[in-house]
């Protein structure tokens, strides 16, 4: 048995998006009690990341350290079509995951205590990214 759903996010630039109230609903409807639940982004700018989900200051900081590994211009890059957040967004995205399995228990998203599903933006500016969710078991 399965189940799949898409959905957008409206982002206002780069930064975590909590998704996690999202993924639950489409788990807890999708009537499948134990299983896998699968989260795909279909861009190559933005990511998803399982992270600490009570500080916000764990999300800043691995931002800053994401800004210090591919900044913004940087001269080796030479694909900047879009600016100068263009490549660095690719580098960054390909870093994290543009996919994430995660178990289904008891009929709900089987998380830990600390742990949330974000939507990374990886571009300065806003975007609409699409997120397919697809949930299979029995």
């Amino acid at each position: 048995m399965y189940q799949q759903e898409n959905f957008t996010i409206a982002t206002s630039g780069r930064g975590t998006y909590d998704i996690d109230d999202r993924i639950a609903r489409i788990v807890e409807d999708s009537g499948i009690t134990t299983g896998l639940c699968h989260v795909f982004c279909h861009h190559t700018s933005a990511s998803l990341i399982l992270c600490e989900n009570a500080d916000p200051t764990v999300r800043r900081d691995l931002e800053a350290f994401m800004a210090r590994l591919a900044p913004d211009g940087d001269p080796l890059f030479k694909h900047d079509a879009e600016g100068p957040d263009d490549m660095p967004a690719h580098v960054r995205t390909i870093l994290t995951h543009s996919a994430i399995t995660l178990p289904v228990t008891g009929g709900r998203l089987s998380l830990g205590t600390w742990q949330g599903l974000f939507l990374w933006e990886h571009r300065t500016g806003a975007h609409r990214r699409r997120i397919t969710v697809t949930v299979h078991g029995e």
